[in-house]
């Protein structure tokens, strides 16, 4: 029997619990009813910077990119940038001895200029311009992953020394996930299927190539997986068509990127990945396949991005209005939303948020968290339990929200985006500035 069971009356006074599944692990009430993350209160961060504001926790960056090294030893963790790239998430990602992929010349950019080695630079996306592809042969980046066959030749005729490449093979595996984020089917948009004539034509290809060095394949199944199954029929599938290319040409691909797409848990009680099963799954997997096709084990790599930032940001938001609607909801509108965070929007994602500048006592009322933005399908959070006598100014905060939200954040209607702000043993310092409507002005050359 709890203290609660033998007191209801204490429920009255009692702050909820924060969830450990989808707030950073250094998350509290202070004594002043404040949710502080890393020692920082999150009202003080709103009061600072403004709202809204991106609250990302370095320590639960760095903690995540450790689980990974721990739980998969043998491996190659390289962190998807395209989740959310800053400098100081480059730096924070490699100092943990994480590569890095990327997805454009801007991304490769941000990681430069952190200070990454090329060579743990991995390039990789279905539509890679010329230009894009010079910059990171120029730079020296450990590997591109090759996604077409006007690729190949383009690659070859820019390097000017040897340039390791992977070929992305659809492994036609579908997945319980949105359209949008399924990826390993074979009919999409990315790589060449399994066992089939384009993939066969690919890999013939680039061994033409003498400037080209075909070290190992590629694959992403989607994203939001929990299911650990559909990772070891990939290993499955990729070792059989790596078996097949030593058959056919006499050469031995020694690399196999697994690809991300780990789920996380948005709001409590979501279902997320199991890395320790995952690692098993995986290991087992590969243990059978190489003994089935007589394969040497080939070096694996991951790619977990919102598997390392997700549940280290947050977003901190400030109430303008509560509006009842007679005979419908309650609807919260706050300074932020589908600009900010368009996951609601594109995926038909979920989320939860608290009240963070006070203890929420007494009684609740169920409402809809509202964007201020000029569309109706603006909204951040559907029934959410929130404080009967919320008013307008005091702060919100939404947790898991360090992947995909700075990163697809837009400036609609002509708002900033807005300033990323790190937390770490009671301090916290900017990362990247807001937007203002000086940088908008700024691009507007007509």
């Amino acid at each position: 029997m709890t203290l609660l069971d033998m007191f209801p009356s204490l429920g009255s006074t009692m702050a909820p619990r924060l969830a450990p599944t989808v707030w950073p692990a250094d998350t509290h009430y202070d004594a002043d009813g404040r949710i502080t993350v890393a020692g920082v209160a999150l009202a003080d961060i709103a009061d600072q910077y403004g709202t809204a504001t991106y609250v990302l926790a370095e320590d639960e960056v760095r903690g995540r990119c450790r689980s990974y090294r721990k739980h998969f030893p043998d491996a190659e963790i390289i962190y998807a940038g395209k989740a959310l790239l800053t400098r100081a998430v480059a730096e924070w990602v490699t100092a943990e001895g994480l590569s890095l992929d990327v997805c454009s010349a801007g991304e490769l950019a941000i990681a430069l200029a952190a200070g990454v080695d090329p060579e743990r630079i991995v390039l990789h996306g279905n539509g890679k311009p010329c230009h894009e592809l010079r910059a990171a042969v120029h730079a020296g980046v450990g590997r591109i992953v090759i996604d077409s066959l006007n690729e190949i030749p383009l690659i070859a005729a820019l390097a000017t020394r040897p340039q390791r490449v992977l070929l992305r093979i659809s492994p036609d595996i579908d997945i319980d996930s949105h359209p949008a984020v399924r990826t390993g089917v074979a009919d999409q948009k990315f790589g060449f299927p399994v066992g089939s004539a384009l993939a066969a034509e690919a890999v013939e290809r680039v061994l033409r190539q003498p400037n080209l060095r075909l070290v190992g394949f590629h694959c992403h199944l989607g994203s939001q997986i929990h299911d650990t199954f559909p990772y070891g029929e990939a290993v499955r599938r990729l070792v059989a068509a790596m078996a097949a290319v030593r058959d056919q040409h006499g050469h031995t691909l020694a690399e196999l990127d697994l690809g991300g797409g780990h789920a996380v848990a948005y709001r409590c009680g979501d279902p997320e990945m199991d890395l320790p099963e995952l690692a098993d799954v995986i290991e087992d997997s590969l243990d059978a396949a190489c003994a089935r096709h007589g394969f040497p084990r080939p070096r694996i790599a991951l790619e977990p991005g919102r598997a390392i930032v997700a549940r280290a940001g947050l977003t901190l938001y400030r109430v303008l209005s509560v509006k009842r609607i007679d005979g419908g909801r309650t609807y919260v509108t706050v300074d932020g939303g589908m600009s900010d965070n368009p996951r609601v929007a594109l995926y038909g994602a979920r989320y939860d948020a608290v009240l963070a500048n006070r203890h929420p006592i007494g009684p609740e009322m169920t409402a809809t968290i509202a964007g201020r933005y000029c569309e109706a399908g603006d909204i951040l959070a559907a029934d959410v339990r929130l404080p009967a006598d919320l008013h307008p100014g005091e702060v919100l905060a939404v947790p898991v929200t360090g992947a995909y939200h700075h990163s697809l954040a837009s400036t609609y209607n002509g708002v900033g985006r807005p300033p990323i702000v790190a937390i770490k043993d009671g301090r916290c310092r900017e990362l990247l500035r807001r937007e203002t409507a000086a940088d908008l002005l700024s691009r507007d050359v007509g």
